[in-house]
């Protein structure tokens, strides 16, 4: 990228070290990484990556929580930059940089903002096998919503990673994955429930009336016993969203479904209670 300096060629041009040095104190010139330069006080996300991958070897590309966010699925964010290198690479270490050395290599890398990145099913998957189940299933849900995967891509990938550490985890979440949650919280209440032992809940379910005209979307759902649930989170505190929710609970209460709503609180504090509550709805 024309905008990035190297310190030798600073030197090589007639500047001293320490006009270099004062020129960077004084916010003429950033210091992107070691001994990469460029010359503004706010460098773009794009000169940020072209000075890490100047320093990186060939066969390195962005994955992980870095590549699903160019992808449009950064649902597990990082501050910090996750390349994948090849195994046995020797690379520098680099400030905010995480590398993950992998012998399954990065086929056909995607070109963005100048770097190599790893396709979005790659991405996905790597974040299947690594993260926590509960931040996993989100981040595989919104990339089927956003369209950077198919199903069908997702179980392709898995072939290529079924002798590493993680890829049971990432099967089974792959099977559960549905592009219809519209929030993280509600990919989460589907696993919690389905960890629980509960069968699998509808995710945006439609309510319709008597002429087959959809009224209302629950978040989750058991359609045929009429058990409805709902993640309450901060928007629904709005005067207006209240009085929305009070009426759309007495039309449901009156075609028999029975509602339950959770916060916060219930999904990370107290998933046991959401279990059983839910639970007994069923069996009743």
């Amino acid at each position: 990228m024309a905008g990035l300096i190297r310190y030798s060629e600073l030197l090589a041009s007639g500047w001293s070290r320490g006009q270099v040095r004062c020129r960077a104190e004084a916010g003429a010139l950033t210091r992107l990484s070691r001994g990469v330069y460029v010359p503004t006080t706010a460098p773009g996300p794009d000169e940020r990556l072209a000075a890490v991958f100047d320093r990186l070897p060939d066969g390195c590309a962005l994955g992980y929580h870095s590549g699903a966010s160019l992808h449009g699925f950064g649902d597990a964010r990082s501050e910090d930059l996750h390349v994948i290198v090849p195994a046995g690479l020797v690379v520098p270490r680099l400030r905010g940089v995480v590398t993950h050395e992998s012998i399954v290599p990065v086929r056909n890398p995607m070109w963005i903002g100048g770097v190599p990145c790893a396709p979005a099913v790659r991405c996905a998957i790597d974040l299947a096998r690594t993260l926590r189940r509960m931040d996993a299933l989100p981040v595989l849900d919104l990339c089927l919503r956003v369209g950077a995967c198919s199903l069908e891509g997702l179980r392709s990938e898995l072939v290529a990673h079924r002798a590493l550490r993680g890829v049971r985890q990432a099967r089974r979440l792959v099977d559960l994955a549905d592009p219809r949650p519209e929030c993280r919280q509600e990919s989460q209440l589907r696993l919690l429930l389905v960890d629980a032992g509960l069968p699998v809940p509808e995710p945006q379910c439609w309510v319709h009336d008597r002429d087959g005209l959809g009224i209302y979307r629950l978040d989750l759902a058991y359609r045929e016993c009429r058990v409805g649930i709902e993640y309450d989170g901060l928007s629904h505190l709005d005067p207006d969203r209240l009085r929305h929710d009070r009426a759309r609970m007495n039309w449901l209460a009156a075609e028999g479904w029975r509602m339950r709503h959770f916060t916060a609180h219930d999904l990370y504090r107290r998933p046991t209670y959401i279990a059983a509550t839910i639970r007994t709805l069923l069996t009743r």
